[in-house]
């Protein structure tokens, strides 16, 4: 049970594309059990490795009320997106103290390695689908905030650099 410190932005890595997990191995059931730990002490409800300076294709999700249905995903995939859109307010720990409101297909399909080496595919709706494209985006080296228009954009990055700077 390790919490690990997230990256503070701007740190390069989370503008980089993290690479594929050949297997599921027990390193790999390590890294996600860190990431739950980590995702449980902000608390959020999801978390990318290259959050936590991982540059692997891994992903947690859990949305659930009571907690402990976390969702282990390695290199997932979007399958599919639905038309109807849905607005949710998004933040990351990578970036305290701001967020924005995001919208996104309220519905998603995923194709993924699961903790048993098996592929997976489900389907996320709601808050999962918001938590799950997130995880995507850190992925793939986006953060929640290159969704915005470049003037909500430069506010909000403005806004978490003075907080950044305060003592």
């Amino acid at each position: 049970m390790t919490v690990r410190p997230c990256l503070p932005w701007p740190d390069k890595r989370l503008r980089t594309a993290a690479a594929p997990v050949d297997a599921i191995t027990d390193d790999i059931r390590a890294i996600w059990d860190d990431m739950v730990d980590t995702m449980e002490a902000m608390p959020g409800l999801g978390l990318a490795a290259p959050q936590i300076g991982v540059m692997q294709r891994l992903a947690v999700v859990d949305c659930s009320q009571e907690r402990g249905q976390v969702v282990r995903m390695a290199n997932p995939e979007l399958l599919h997106a639905s038309a109807k859109l849905r607005e949710h307010e998004e933040a990351s720990p990578n970036l305290p103290g701001v967020s924005a409101k995001i919208e996104r297909p309220r519905a998603v399909t995923l194709r993924f390695l699961n903790a048993d080496g098996e592929v997976e595919e489900r389907d996320f709706v709601g808050v999962w689908a918001t938590s799950a494209q997130h995880q995507l985006d850190h992925l793939e080296g986006r953060m929640y905030f290159d969704r915005l228009g470049k003037v909500k954009r430069q506010m909000l990055l403005k806004k978490a650099e003075k907080l950044r700077r305060r003592p």
